[in-house]
């Protein structure tokens, strides 16, 4: 039993503790990063999409702990919430894989039509820039299929009368530092009116479709592996709950026995 105790609530605690751990960093990183505290934008930050990773901590928090008392303390009712709990995230992960792999030329283009919508709003909508601007310096791309889609955007429209016309975010610039220090928020400026040849040495040239999908066929091995892995530790971990279960109720049972035994 205390093999099991030691399966139940250590062996599953510590990939929960490092993926707790990961989404609270991502969701605070992002909050910090956006300034999303600051006063003056501190009434949006329901809306923030970043919430969603601090939120997914948290519940993966209160499912460890729940899986951690119930062992310990030998609660059955904690131990099987805890098992239905666990059984319908893997039943939800097994069916996302599948529409993910059957509906992957949909998808691709549901990616497509969501960057293009950020284009659109992005001098509008916060969040939406700052997850435009994270894909297109992370994966060192600029636009969805090309750098001339920013054209879709009314103040990056060559027919607008801004100073950003005919030009793209700084995000989409291969050096938007000045000296490794200063953010220059123009180093875009007039790049859709450059031919490719002067422009790949301003801007990437190449559309974050592009990029995602290369990125996702490179790392495809590992995004395989980390995959199998955590359904295995979850499916692995149910067995554990049903087996430590059923050990409690056992022991229940010879208890019970041996006290009418005594009296």
């Amino acid at each position: 039993t205390f093999f099991l105790h030691f399966l139940n609530v250590h062996f599953p605690s510590n990939i929960l503790f490092y993926l707790i751990f990961y989404l609270n960093f991502v969701g605070l990183w992002g909050l910090i990063n956006k300034e999303s505290f600051a006063q003056e934008k501190i009434s949006g930050i329901r809306t923030d999409p970043m919430l969603l990773f601090t939120f997914l901590g948290f519940i993966l928090a209160l499912l460890s702990l729940m899986g951690c008392v119930g062992a310990l303390r030998e609660n059955m009712c904690l131990l099987r919430t805890f098992s239905a709990v666990v059984l319908v995230l893997v039943v939800a992960q097994v069916l996302a894989v599948v529409v993910l792999y059957s509906l992957q030329g949909q998808i691709e283009d549901y990616l497509r039509s969501g960057m293009l919508a950020a284009m659109v709003r992005y001098q509008n909508d916060l969040d939406l820039r700052f997850i435009t601007d994270e894909i297109q310096m992370g994966l060192q791309c600029c636009g969805a299929d090309t750098y001339r889609d920013w054209g879709i955007n009314v103040y990056f429209n060559c027919s607008a009368p801004g100073v950003q016309a005919c030009g793209v975010p700084p995000s989409c610039c291969i050096d938007p530092l000045e000296n490794g220090t200063v953010w220059n928020s123009q180093c875009g400026v007039g790049a859709q009116k450059l031919d490719e040849f002067s422009a790949q040495s301003v801007i990437f040239l190449g559309g974050c479709m592009g990029s995602i999908s290369r990125w996702i066929e490179q790392h495809s091995g590992v995004i395989v592996t980390v995959v199998i892995i955590l359904l295995g530790v979850q499916i692995l971990t149910l067995f554990i709950t049903a087996h430590l279960l059923q050990k409690i109720r056992w022991s229940r049972m010879l208890s019970c026995l041996f006290w009418r035994q005594t009296v």
